[in-house]
């Protein structure tokens, strides 16, 4: 596995050097799109819509769009936001595990010891197993704000995402509100059915049958050399930071105590944990649709439908090409192509 993050737990006063890895992985085939009559690769272009050019990553930056006005946001207003750029996974309170909804769970993460010594780690975990309590954290992760899980699984401590309170959608179905009677011979039935069924869960005897069989298909197609030369695609590493000391562990427990009685008795009702943080915008922006795009894309299908109608030259179907040992036609007639860019320029220029 490879480290995606690089950061430090901050348990009162004592500071965990941790190592962030993905604790799950998508066992999907991953699948692209191509030209059904040459194989060709379908790529997305990230085309500007007032400009008609070609962007490339780094001059796109980020807009919020509300009420018919755009604001956009350069990176580095972005990078400016602390939260953004701390590595800091910040313990705010010691809660029981049965108050956590599974709904809120989100991705899983193994925290790694990253110090000479696991000592600091080990001590956070015994904390967690001697109070049989979650620590909840807050940590910001891929130019996000999070929420999350400080639990155990085996030796290692895992940190559990959660999803904000205002991300989980309340449940209200009409049909629920009704009146049912179930008869007691039903209840005794389903209870039966549910006794005929019960078992220990163990995953490992599930399988996902839709992927195995699209890997024999596959396989299969390359077995028959039904497969094209491609060149491999490979993504870019995650970015990595640095990460602190840890300070003496008897020293930093002995604070982080002093510190929290005297904020109680001073009246500083919970010092810097309990301090409210600034709430998040949670409103998602509207998507929009260009009428200039829209009017484009009809009048390019309207004009390449009537030039093929008109006697345009055509393509060979794939299974005829393959039958016959010739290699299927391609390249769509001048005039077709000529006849799609023009309504097309014409209809955004109007628009």
């Amino acid at each position: 596995m490879r480290a995606i993050w690089k950061g430090a737990i901050a348990f009162g006063l004592v500071n965990v050097p941790v190592k962030v890895y993905s604790a799950t992985e998508d066992h999907d085939i991953s699948l692209h799109q191509v030209h059904n009559a040459d194989g060709g690769r379908i790529r997305y272009q990230r085309r500007c819509e007032v400009c008609s050019e070609i962007i490339d990553y780094e001059d796109i930056d980020k807009a919020y769009e509300d009420d018919g006005r755009t604001v956009i946001l350069s990176r580095e207003e972005l990078k400016s936001i602390p939260a953004e750029n701390s590595h800091e996974i910040e313990v705010v309170q010691f809660v029981p595990a049965e108050q956590l909804d599974p709904m809120m769970f989100e991705k899983s993460y193994y925290l790694e010891p990253d110090a000479k010594s696991p000592k600091a780690y080990v001590l956070l975990r015994r904390a967690l197993e001697d109070t049989d309590r979650v620590a909840i954290v807050q940590f910001a992760l891929r130019e996000k704000t999070r929420l999350g899980a400080l639990r155990i699984r085996g030796d290692v401590l895992v940190l559990q995402g959660l999803l904000w309170s205002d991300e989980v959608r309340e449940a209200s179905f009409p049909a629920l509100e009704t009146s049912v009677r179930i008869s007691a011979q039903e209840r005794e039935m389903s209870a039966a059915l549910v006794d005929s069924m019960a078992a220990d869960f163990e995953p490992e005897q599930f399988t996902d049958d839709y992927q195995l069989q699209l890997r024999q298909l596959i396989e299969a197609k390359i077995e028959q050399g039904e497969s094209l030369d491609t060149e491999e695609t490979f993504g870019a590493p995650a970015a990595e930071a640095g990460t602190g000391e840890v300070i003496d562990l008897m020293d930093a427990l002995k604070r982080s105590i002093e510190r929290k009685r005297g904020a109680a008795g001073g009246g500083d009702a919970g010092g810097k944990a309990a301090s409210a943080k600034a709430p998040r915008s949670a409103a998602a922006p509207a998507a929009r649709k260009t009428t200039a795009k829209t009017a484009a894309k009809t009048a390019t299908k309207t004009a390449a439908k009537t030039t093929a109608a008109s006697g345009g030259a055509g393509t060979a179907s794939k299974p005829a090409a393959k039958a016959a040992g010739a290699k299927p036609a391609v390249k769509a007639a001048p005039a077709a192509k000529t006849a799609a860019k023009t309504p097309a320029k014409t209809a955004r220029k109007g628009a």
